[in-house]
């Protein structure tokens, strides 16, 4: 049986022939180069005041940690992007340094693309879904039946996402190295040492993952859109922009209870549904990619107890 969390919490994201780790305050990131090298990067959480009261705010939280990883995440993945373009069949290096005073602006500007992106995904994501399950008004027509077929199109609209996107090459690599990002976060809160064979016994999936928040909003949503109106139309789609950042918030915490619940026998199903949608986002990685994944690992412990490695790193 799997131990408690230690404290700090860490938790990860893949990138284009990478992984990047994140704590509390520090985020690395380790690229495989095509000599076989790998190269970091660093950047520091920003914790802006206002942003850490609110995040003590049930549900709004959840957005405030949402869209600050949605900005951070951006600039590790242009940064992998920036060190190894990927075409099928063949690796391509290709490097682009940005200089002086425009590094900032750029990176800057790489988060608030990342930002509206997600914010943009989420939006397609909820209001396709509504406009389908309106074509059907005419044979499902109480509240419950159009909120269910809502909800299904929705499933089926991610679900079909997520498998077409992993037919491609550069997206199965992707989530080769998601499933080795999981794969040593299970192996150290498993109190293991952090070796190839260990890290690969471990399993693909973790309860925190954000494959799992995107299957939670799907159910969160149904059960809040049970509490507004459908009619008329273009009042249900006010509802539905209106509680985009409620479904957000409401789901992020279904997240926390669903890890915080883990390791109890009888509430560890609450997870499942999740899990089971990492089964697609997670491929099960090479020794060479759970490499990087412990390189990239080891590396934030190494700045967390030593700072000066950062002046080693791209920043």
């Amino acid at each position: 049986m799997s131990k408690q969390s230690p404290s700090p919490i860490y938790g990860g994201q893949a990138l284009v022939e990478g992984v990047m780790m994140g704590g509390g305050e520090h985020t690395v990131s380790a690229v495989r180069r095509n000599d076989g090298t790998i190269e970091y990067y660093y950047a520091k959480r920003t914790k802006k005041p206002l942003y850490q009261k609110m995040k003590k705010i049930p549900i709004l939280r959840g957005v405030i940690a949402l869209i600050e990883s949605a900005a951070n995440g951006s600039k590790h993945l242009q940064f992998a992007s920036d060190r190894y373009d990927v075409t099928p069949g063949e690796e391509v290096i290709e490097e682009k340094k940005p200089e002086g005073s425009g590094k900032l602006s750029l990176w800057l500007g790489v988060a608030a693309i990342g930002v509206l992106s997600f914010l943009f995904g989420k939006f397609l994501f909820t209001m396709i879904p509504v406009f389908i399950a309106q074509l059907f008004s005419g044979i499902f027509e109480s509240k419950t039946e159009q909120i269910i077929l809502e909800s299904f199109f929705k499933l089926l609209l991610l679900l079909t996402y997520i498998y077409l996107v992993s037919l491609t090459p550069l997206i199965k690599r992707v989530f080769q190295y998601h499933g080795s990002e999981h794969k040593v976060i299970n192996c150290y809160e498993n109190g293991e040492e952090l070796t190839i064979a260990n890290v690969q016994k471990q399993s693909r999936l973790h309860y925190r993952c954000g494959s799992s928040f995107m299957l939670f909003t799907v159910i969160v949503g149904m059960i809040v859109y049970f509490f507004v109106p459908i009619d008329p139309f273009w009042l249900r789609i006010v509802d539905r922009l209106l509680l985009i950042p409620v479904v957000l918030g409401l789901s992020f915490e279904v997240l926390q209870a669903t890890n915080a619940c883990r390791n109890i026998p009888v509430l560890r199903f609450l997870g499942y549904p999740g899990l089971w949608l990492q089964l697609l986002t997670t491929k099960e990685p090479s020794d060479d990619q759970v490499e990087v994944a412990i390189a990239s690992f080891n590396k934030l412990k190494e700045v967390e107890t030593n700072p000066e490695v950062i002046k080693e790193m791209h920043i």
